[in-house]
């Protein structure tokens, strides 16, 4: 049962990366889905989530309008598109699943998380 993130890299700033969530040893169905990332010295923070029992999609207010959340079913995958990036977006990017999410103060946070993965490094810098 495994999660890997992947897609990261240096980008300048009002780029675009696309991350991917790969899923193996179990399927995504039933699970909702939510990226966090966590940049050098700060805590961790939700930054979308997917169901993938209704396909609602829910973002925090720092990268609302500018990343997508989507589900590849064919390829058990959960992708991030990030346009107009920031050099305040510069972090480590994971992936967990759990059973619902919800945005609290801004933020996706995820309740009774099952799994999680390792993070991709995304720099924003010219």
């Amino acid at each position: 049962v495994q999660l890997q993130a992947s897609g990261g890299g240096l980008v300048q700033p009002g780029g675009s990366l696309r991350l991917s969530c790969a899923a193996s040893g179990f399927n995504l169905d039933n699970y909702v889905i939510v990226w966090f990332r966590q940049a050098p010295g700060k805590e961790r923070t939700g930054v979308s989530c997917l169901s993938t029992t209704d396909f609602n999609t829910y973002y925090g207010d720092s990268v609302k309008g500018r990343f997508t959340i989507s589900r590849d079913n064919a390829k058990n995958t959960v992708n991030l598109q990030m346009n107009r990036l920031k050099t305040e977006d510069t972090a480590v990017y994971s992936c967990a699943v759990g059973s619902r999410c919800a945005i609290q103060h801004g933020a996706a946070r995820l309740y009774e998380a099952d799994h999680w993965g390792q993070g991709t490094l995304v720099t924003v810098s010219s």
